[in-house]
Parts: C-alpha cells; sequence; structure tokens
C-alpha cells in the first residue's frame, strides 16, 4: 500500500485567520515591545547562566598560571617602584 501526497498547506491562500501559530508570530514580529519572555523561562535561564559562570570560574582556577612576559612584568615593577 502506497502513501497518499500530502497536500499543500493553504495558510498563505487565507485572508482570515485568527489564533493561527503563524498570525501570532506575524504580531511577534511588529510588536516587539509587547512581547516578554515568561517569568519561568526568565529563571531558568538566569539559573544557566549563573552555572556556566561557575563552570568557567573553576575551569579558569583549575588552569595553570603561565608567565607570557615574565622579563617585562619584573621590568615593569622595577620602574614603577615596587
Amino acid at each position: 500500500m502506497t502513501r497518499r501526497k500530502k497536500t499543500r498547506s493553504l495558510a498563505d491562500k487565507v485572508t482570515i485567520r485568527t489564533g493561527k501559530r503563524k498570525d501570532y508570530k506575524k504580531w511577534r514580529h511588529e510588536n516587539p515591545d509587547q512581547v516578554t519572555s515568561s517569568r519561568r523561562f526568565i529563571q531558568k535561564k538566569r539559573q544557566q547562566r549563573k552555572l556556566q559562570a561557575a563552570r568557567k570560574l573553576a575551569r579558569q582556577e583549575q588552569a595553570v598560571n603561565i608567565a607570557i612576559h615574565p622579563r617585562s612584568d619584573e621590568e615593569n615593577n622595577e620602574e614603577r617602584g615596587e
């Protein structure tokens, strides 16, 4: 048994459409100042960023400190009188 071919969507051809995803997307695009993220999403993203920052700090603390220009650092300290 063969599959029936899917028909092309008539969504673009219809003029009166209410409550459809495409209409909502268009409205969001036209009114960016009225669109806000949900509180739950904002909290989730804030938590993710905190975790990401903590992991980054842990990686930086774990890394070996390499003196890239040790000679110039010493000369700069001597010139400043430190």
